[in-house]
């Protein structure tokens, strides 16, 4: 490799700068960063405003926003991390724009473009590079929301919109083993419904049949269909996969499952390593054959699963580095960190 310009190595020093943070110790909760990224929908020009990086703080709503009232609302969740040379890297952040869109269609929201979307997590990360961790320590996590701020009484979207960019360094999501007890009695989703975006409304139904499993000693919750209440769908906040021979399959995202830009790159990248991929409805019984299981999702990354519980039935899995879940994982976090390189153009430096 050739060595850095003098540009690039100015660039480096001034990234180099870092927040007082005990970086070793950083889980997945919130670090609150100097500033968040604000942008209004302006309903007489029919578009957003330019937006603008302001300090974080809290923020003022009516309390008959749609938000608030109505749930009118959708997230994002992204990252950015460290190279080796100080320099930060975002993971397919276009991605996360076009999913964003395809959510506001749904909950009839105005959506801002592709490029203001990554224009507006450039500009949050940029303005707080000294909390993107260093490298091979952690990451900056993003979190993009859209929300119908404009007051409403009666049930009809809002007429105002907010887009808002906020970030928070981060650790690992789950540091134990991943033992899944799998959920028979409540549905993540239905046909028809927001399981296939990430509406707000998806998230708190799950916290119930979530921290029952928790308390009985479960990593996550593990849901089956509502239709046939027999196929497995996901986690509480991942997609699953699961491998048999050379084949690997994992729920087709419908309508009621998350197209995950991690499921979506896991699946890339294990055609490429000569798997056979397929989306398809996966019956609970078919799980209990399988040689490997794995969970994916932008917190998570790829995790291998130790367990499954259903029925009283438990039955476990191979976990540890000879798996195709580490393989993949390592590739994958490669490429996202700059250790490997970049083949397929996923990567976004900023500077």
């Amino acid at each position: 490799m050739g060595s850095l310009s003098k540009q690039d190595q100015v660039e480096c020093r001034d990234k180099a700068e870092y927040a007082d943070v005990n970086w070793d110790e950083l889980g997945f909760s919130l670090t609150k960063t100097d500033y968040m990224f604000v942008m209004n929908f302006n309903p007489d020009q029919a578009k957003f405003s330019q937006g603008t990086i302001t300090p974080f703080a809290n923020i003022q709503l009516c309390p008959s926003s749609g938000i608030l009232n109505y749930a009118q609302g959708l997230f994002e969740g992204l990252k950015a991390y460290r190279k080796a040379d100080e320099r930060i890297l975002l993971f397919r952040p276009e991605e996360n724009a076009m999913r964003m869109k395809m959510g506001a269609d749904r909950m009839c929201m105005p959506s801002p473009t592709v490029e203001q979307f990554v224009d507006a997590v450039k500009k949050t990360v940029l303005a707080n590079k000294r909390w993107v961790p260093p490298h091979g320590r952690g990451s900056l996590y993003i979190r993009p929301l859209l929300m119908g701020t404009g007051p409403n009484l009666g049930v009809k979207p809002a007429s105002e919109y907010t887009f808002l960019v906020y970030a928070s360094p981060v650790g690992s999501y789950n540091n134990g083993e991943l033992n899944l007890l799998v959920e028979d009695k409540v549905h993540r989703a239905t046909p028809g419904g927001t399981g296939g975006i990430k509406a707000v409304t998806n998230y708190s139904p799950v916290y119930k049949p979530l921290t029952q499993a928790k308390a009985k000693g479960f990593s996550d919750v593990l849901f089956l269909d509502a239709l046939t209440g027999s196929n497995i769908e996901e986690g509480s906040a991942c997609n699953i996969f699961i491998l048999k021979g050379n084949v690997i399959s994992t729920p087709t995202a419908d309508g009621t499952i998350l197209p995950g830009i991690t499921r979506k790159s896991i699946m890339e990248l294990a055609s490429g390593f000569g798997y056979q991929v397929e989306e398809r409805a996966i019956p609970i019984e078919e799980v209990f054959e399988a040689e490997e299981v794995f969970c994916t999702g932008t917190a998570m990354v790829v995790k291998s699963v130790a367990s499954i519980t259903y029925g009283g039935k438990r039955i476990e899995y191979k976990t540890g580095a000879d798996t195709l879940a580490e393989k993949l994982h390592a590739t994958l976090t490669g490429i996202q960190t700059g250790v490997n390189e970049d083949k397929l153009g996923w990567t976004m430096a900023i500077h």
